[in-house]
């Protein structure tokens, strides 16, 4: 069965920090392409940040570039989010996506390229 469940939201000041957690089960997680998305009331979700199977390439919105890491550790069938410089424009439901079937490039946002989604993790920045 497979399962994706994301943690380490919370409530932060503008300019605050936090770190995401997306731990996996249920498929052969290394060899997954994995992205956080975000999703704000009244708005589409968005992808954040993407990242490949080997961890080499990663991807990120232009209104995260800079301010927001991706990163992954196989060995623990997890991935992170470090989020900084949070902003009241960051609050949102942050979800984490897994796929295997495409190819994975410029079109790391694309909502169905992913095969697997957890039910998110709250993000709420106060200014």
């Amino acid at each position: 069965q497979v399962r994706v469940v994301e943690s380490g939201g919370g409530s932060v000041q503008a300019g605050g920090s936090l770190r995401l957690s997306c731990a996996a089960s249920g498929f052969t997680y290394s060899n997954a392409y994995i992205a956080w998305f975000r999703q704000a009331p009244g708005k589409e979700r968005e992808g954040v940040a993407g990242i490949d199977a080997s961890g080499v390439n990663t991807y990120y919105a232009a209104s995260v570039k800079g301010r927001f890491t991706i990163s992954r550790d196989n060995a623990k069938n997890t991935a992170y989010l470090q989020m900084n410089s949070l902003s009241p424009e960051d609050t949102a439901m942050y979800y984490c996506a897994a796929g295997r079937r495409f190819p994975y490039n410029s079109n790391w946002h694309l909502v169905a390229l992913y095969d697997y989604w957890g039910q998110g993790t709250q993000v709420t920045v106060s200014s």
